[in-house]
């Protein structure tokens, strides 16, 4: 709905191309300012051109999210510019580099490592550490993009259905210690800790990094499908949250599994 998210400013990662430029095109319709974030300018760019032919409003942000001082300059950047504005964050960014185990390169695994699940793991504390102060009554969104490879085994696909379970499994130690930071009042009533963060597990998308495996189109879903479910996610009631999603294509050959 147009302008549910008015007011709010999002930082969507892997914004560039595929699901991080669904979703940035998704938030900006529903009314939040959206900020690009990837290392892929061109690309980028043409995200923010594509918000504004939507009539929504996006910067772009320069954001290696391996880099730990690159995810501390950007989270600290927006806090400065947006102030408490700034309470959405949506981890999209992923690559794939597949490899079997005779076979696998250790650089090309440690960099799935790095870009799936250390890097957006990081990117959260960093968000969370300002989100925390947020005064009662406001609450920020994380969103988690992780994979239906976090859940599955594939061939050739050490690095990728590793890092995405690694990835999951975080996600879940940290919703658990949110729910643990709840504050108990004198009364005996708790306040939650001022944001929730929920994942989203996606079977295949039609995205460019879906290419390499050659699976036919009408056997993946479009990305606007999945990205249309994280707006979901983020509006919805403040007084519950979805711990996680699974998305699959209807013609999905392997599910139910």
């Amino acid at each position: 709905m147009a302008g549910e998210l008015k007011g709010r400013v999002a930082l969507v990662t892997g914004g560039a191309s595929g699901l991080g430029r669904a979703t940035c095109v998704s938030l900006a319709e529903a009314g939040a300012h959206v900020v690009v974030a990837d290392i892929d300018a061109d690309g980028s760019a043409r995200t923010r051109d594509l918000v504004a032919e939507a009539g929504g409003s996006a910067d772009v942000v320069a954001l290696d999210v391996t880099d730990d001082a690159s995810r501390r300059a950007v989270v600290a950047q927006l806090f400065e510019q947006h102030g408490d504005a700034f309470d959405v964050l949506v981890n999209v960014a992923g690559i794939d580099r597949p490899g079997y185990v005779t076979d696998i390169d250790l650089e090309d695994y440690r960099r799935v490592m790095a870009v799936n699940c250390e890097g957006p793991v990081f990117l959260t504390s960093e968000f969370m550490k300002r989100v925390q102060h947020l005064p009662e009554g406001r609450s920020a969104d994380v969103v988690h993009i992780v994979s239906l490879s976090a859940i599955t085994s594939g061939s050739g696909a050490i690095a990728y259905n590793g890092s995405k379970a690694g990835f999951l499994n975080a996600t879940r130690c940290i919703q658990r210690e949110l729910r643990e930071k709840a504050v108990t009042a004198d009364d005996g009533t708790e306040r939650p800790f001022p944001a929730r963060v929920m994942s989203v597990i996606p079977a295949a998308m039609d995205t460019p990094m879906m290419e390499q495996w050659g699976i036919p189109g009408h056997l993946m879903m479009p990305p606007s499908a999945v990205a249309d479910a994280v707006r979901t996610l983020i509006t919805m009631h403040p007084a519950a949250y979805v711990p996680e999603m699974q998305i699959v294509p209807r013609l999905e050959p392997n599910f139910p599994r």
